[in-house]
């Protein structure tokens, strides 16, 4: 299901009516990495023993023992798989071919597509309002959820998080139990997507299944239906595959489904719900800034938008704790009244005027904006790939976005903390002939949130290919001075937001190194 088009048709912005337009209404974003079939080049045997997120153990969800394979119920589901791949369709062989270039890839790309369909800010009603997404109506207009920056972080972390975990929880019973696969069992089953010698029980294809859409029914509750029609089609080609057998995937279905109710109790605690606040808040943060002297953020859209999430910076971390959080807050940015705001004004004024094409079509490349997967799903786009190419096992390539995501949804925490706390202008609140390159945010300018994001993904991604660092360095500075190209950041912003993004991400760093996974 799509978000709904005459809510998108009802936008007077410019810049959002190009994006829109490129979108169409039926369309999807079309992720740009091949996933051709694969076999992981490790097992990771030992990955039940690595450190968990939210779980307290690999056996806090209990898994029991299964049928042995040489008992009549483990023969006939034997039997049933040899009976259904004798009568293969080319639609179940088209299945089987989209889940064997790895999973935990596929459902990545499946979130990018869903983040990007759904972020579309809610248009203007006729009395100069907003109208709020409604969680209890996800099919009313506005479509819920609007999947801006913040929100889409968290729900990346969210499902990368809890696929990481529950995978390290089946891990832990494949090699307590070590029940081979159906196809190494019986010669009879074809092998038409293998997992090396990974034991089949639980199915981890069945975790991934189970774990992912519960989560991202809970994200995107407007999409359930083709979230559940993806679920099941994963077990299906996981069972036609040779993979597993119908106890293999119920064990890893219920297993999966598990975790996913521990991280749905957590997100329901974890101050989302508060991150919208109300106008008598939103006027204190002006009000606040104006007694230091300052020149306060406003909104620049007509009518004047409500800010996007301002108590985002509320949620809770992954990686670190909330006082953590608040103690690696940025300095203050340069007074409105300073010199050196006259002088960085004055560049963006000179982008503004000069830019080069070059540097436009970066400010485009790196805009990220209404109808995209946002800045935390280009990164994990350029994630996507180098993942791929590692060949990892599926809980190493878990452990890939989850490292990755909550580095993500902490910098957008930290970013919205800060932006809030000092609530500064954009440019052109201070400079109204500034013409910017690309739309403008509507919430605070400092700090820059392409900047952090690209600080924390790079610093990650840096840790887990040492290899890349100097092309993740190269496309986080890109990200960041794009802004300043897009006229809609200062210098400072964006400085200081790369450096804030990459302590923010050492905490996730610090988790990795202490993991066992290493």
């Amino acid at each position: 299901m799509t978000a709904s088009c005459p809510a998108a048709r009802r936008f007077t912005s410019a810049a959002l009516l190009v994006t829109l337009a490129g979108l169409g209404c039926n369309q999807s974003l079309q992720t740009s990495e091949d996933l051709p079939p694969r076999t992981p080049s490790g097992a990771d045997a030992g990955a039940g023993s690595w450190t968990m997120v939210a779980l307290s153990g690999p056996t806090q969800i209990p898994v029991a023992p299964p049928a042995p394979v040489t008992s009549d119920a483990y023969r006939a589901e034997l039997e049933a798989i040899k009976a259904a791949q004798a009568g293969l369709t080319d639609a179940q062989r088209e299945n089987i071919e989209y889940w064997s270039g790895g999973a935990v890839l596929r459902w990545n790309q499946i979130l990018r597509e869903l983040v990007a369909r759904y972020n579309l800010p809610p248009a203007p009603r006729d009395n100069g309002t907003y109208p709020a997404p409604d969680a209890d109506n996800p099919f009313n207009d506005p479509a819920f959820p609007f999947s801006n920056p913040p929100y889409a972080a968290r729900a990346y972390s969210y499902v990368s998080v809890s696929q990481f975990d529950a995978l390290k929880a089946a891990w832990y019973y494949k090699y307590q139990y070590n029940r081979p696969a159906p196809s190494r069992v019986d010669g009879g089953v074809k092998s038409l997507a293998s997992s090396g010698d990974l034991p089949a029980y639980p199915s981890e294809d069945a975790v991934l299944s189970g774990v992912s859409a519960d989560i991202m029914r809970l994200l995107f509750p407007a999409a359930v239906e083709e979230i559940t029609l993806k679920a099941a089609q994963q077990r299906e080609a996981a069972l036609l595959s040779g993979r597993a057998t119908a106890s293999d995937i119920a064990a890893g279905l219920a297993l999966g489904r598990a975790v996913a109710a521990v991280f749905t109790a957590r997100a329901a605690a974890d101050g989302m719900r508060n991150a919208v606040g109300t106008k008598a808040q939103w006027d204190a943060f002006a009000a606040s800034a104006a007694a230091k002297g300052e020149i306060p953020w406003t909104s620049l859209e007509s009518p004047a938008r409500p800010p996007m999430l301002p108590f985002f910076g509320q949620v809770r971390p992954w990686a670190m704790s909330a006082a953590e959080l608040v103690s690696e807050r940025p300095a203050p940015p340069p007074s409105t009244s300073s010199e050196q705001m006259k002088s960085e004004l004055a560049e963006v004024r000179s982008y503004s005027d000069n830019a080069t094409r070059e540097q436009v079509a970066i400010a485009h490349k790196w805009s990220d904006g209404v109808g995209t997967y946002t800045p935390p799903g280009h990164w994990n786009d350029i994630a996507a790939e180098y993942v791929r190419d590692a060949n990892w096992s599926e809980v190493r390539s878990a452990r890939a976005f989850a490292l990755l995501n909550m580095s993500l949804h902490d910098a957008a925490v930290g970013c919205w903390e800060a932006k809030y706390f000092y609530f500064n202008p954009r440019p052109t609140t201070l400079d109204a002939e500034a013409k910017t390159a690309i739309g403008v945010p509507n919430f605070p300018a400092y700090t820059s949130g392409h900047s952090t994001f690209s600080g924390a993904a790079a610093a990650v991604l840096s840790y887990l290919f040492p290899a890349g660092t100097a092309s993740f360095d190269a496309m986080k500075d890109e990200a960041a001075i794009s802004r300043l190209y897009g006229s809609i950041h200062f210098r400072a912003d964006i400085e200081v937001g790369k450096d804030h993004g990459k302590r923010l991400a050492g905490y996730s760093v610090k988790f990795a190194q202490a993991d066992g996974a290493n």
